[in-house]
């Protein structure tokens, strides 16, 4: 496969080209959001020039995820160059029963996501040196690890980088297809869901390294290495960022109880807070970064905060690619009313066949999990997915959080084994270098895939049965769209 930008472009050409050519062959279908006649546009035309012209900016600026992530990545960038992720990760690791030491790993790495691709970074070395220091074979650790920060994609406790990336481009789709009218998910669309699938996850996943993992690797012959202890500095500096983040949760306590942030009614569900969660969560790894950098000694002045923030948006530099490519993409999708064509079409053929409902939707989460074994990277197969099925979904009265979260379903499990993923060969190398020299990717990939399959098998069984109760899968949100829409 191509890399994700060159992709993109590709996809602009055939999406130009199938323009052209419906246009010229008079396609024409019946939106029933909107009861509008949707017709085809043709790029290579002046009309299709103007637009470029015009739009070819704005399609980068107002791209929503743009913002969004490149706002958390500050904030989580500022806590992990002060040391603060590090050291918590390995406090938390820390003395942990042997029983318990693979759900513990699993916790932290889906926990750990809320720094997005760095869990898969920092989490698998720290679970390798805490099986080890119960005797346990630290490559088994180290899939424990990653494992758990890739699952973390679809279940997460707390709200992270992805819930903002994935909703910036749900948003976008749902403004293309509905125009004026176009109500919006927030990101908390998936929150109640995530939690759920946490529980599920640290459960199922912990139990399968325990009776398919570790028995693979067997006892472990080699040098054993210690999880350092906490320095005094990195213990003062926790105390600190704990501290500072008590305060800053008693404020916003203060201001939601006495209504500056609280609904008009008094509750969450269409509250500033929830409105506002991203600069709310923002602030929190500002406050929490900076106190446990300065406590700890990381950071001397201001200088050091700026070269953390630089550091990390510098990183930033293949995200900000994608993100003028994707934006150039869906607005030529949008435009050439291709994404609404599709979801009209496809949605009227499944009804015609009667396959909707509860296999429609396995059948989704099987294809992306699927097209991962080709594709890793989430937010681009979102990007292509969600002008089609979204739109598709949403004509069959599925709610457009709900369309997400089955997506990000698919997209957790296929993350365990697509061998498309740098991470996935970033774990290999740190373990051959220090652990076994002999290990080959197979040995993971078939570990990994065991534990993906029955993982995605339990985690159909969790949807289905949300789907048959209509539970909330976010604040004031289920699977179905409300009568009222």
């Amino acid at each position: 496969m191509p890399a994700q930008t060159i992709l993109l472009v590709f996809l602009l050409f055939i999406v130009a080209i199938l323009g052209t050519i419906f246009t010229f062959l008079g396609t024409s279908l019946t939106n029933p959001a909107t009861g509008e006649i949707v017709m085809s546009k043709n790029f290579f035309s002046k009309e299709g020039l103007l637009w470029f012209l015009d739009n070819m900016v704005k399609n980068f600026t107002g791209f929503a995820p743009l913002g969004l992530v490149l706002t958390m990545t500050i904030g989580t960038g500022i806590c992990e160059e002060a040391g603060m992720l590090n050291s918590l990760l390995r406090s938390s690791m820390k003395n942990v029963p042997a029983a318990l030491v693979p759900y513990v790993c699993v916790l932290i790495g889906i926990i750990g996501n809320l720094a997005s691709d760095a869990a898969s970074v920092m989490v698998p070395p720290l679970a390798a040196m805490a099986f080890m220091g119960v005797g346990k074979h630290p490559v088994a650790g180290m899939i424990c690890g990653y494992i758990g920060a890739q699952v973390g994609y679809a279940a997460n406790p707390v709200i992270s980088g992805t819930d903002t990336l994935l909703m910036g481009i749900t948003n976008d789709t749902l403004a293309s297809f509905m125009g004026d009218s176009a109500f919006t998910v927030d990101v908390t669309c998936n929150w109640i869901f995530k939690i759920a699938s946490t529980v599920l996850c640290v459960v199922v996943i912990g139990i399968l390294v325990q009776k398919i993992v570790e028995p693979r690797f067997g006892v472990y012959h080699g040098e054993l290495e210690k999880m350092e202890d906490l320095t005094p500095s990195e213990k003062k500096g926790l105390r600190a960022s704990g501290i500072s983040t008590l305060v800053y949760v008693a404020c916003l306590l203060v201001l939601f109880f006495t209504g500056v942030i609280a609904a008009e009614d008094g509750g969450l569900i269409g509250s500033p807070f929830l409105k506002g969660l991203i600069p709310i969560i923002f602030l929190l790894f500002v406050i929490a970064g900076v106190s446990y950098g300065y406590a700890s000694g990381n950071f001397k002045g201001l200088v050091d905060i700026h070269k953390a923030i630089v550091k990390q948006m510098a990183a930033m530099g293949t995200y900000v690619g994608f993100c003028f490519f994707c934006g150039q993409f869906q607005g030529l999708f949008s435009w050439t009313n291709l994404g609404a064509m599709s979801a009209i079409a496809g949605a009227d053929f499944l009804e015609s066949i009667g396959f909707t409902g509860i296999p429609m939707c396995i059948g989704f989460i099987i294809l992306v999990t699927l097209v991962d074994v080709f594709f890793s990277s989430g937010s681009a197969k979102w990007a292509i997915f969600a002008p089609i099925f979204v739109p598709m979904f949403l004509l069959l009265d599925y709610h457009p959080g709900f369309t997400q979260i089955i997506y990000r379903l698919g997209d957790s499990a296929g993350n365990l084994f697509g061998p498309t993923s740098a991470y996935l060969w970033m774990l290999l190398s740190v373990a051959q270098a220090k652990y076994d020299k002999n290990l080959k990717i197979g040995q993971i990939i078939s570990c990994n895939l065991m534990v993906a399959v029955i993982l995605e098998v339990f985690w159909i069984l969790l949807l289905v049965a949300w789907m048959l109760l209509d539970l909330p899968i976010g604040p004031g949100i289920n699977v179905f769209m409300p009568t009222a829409m």
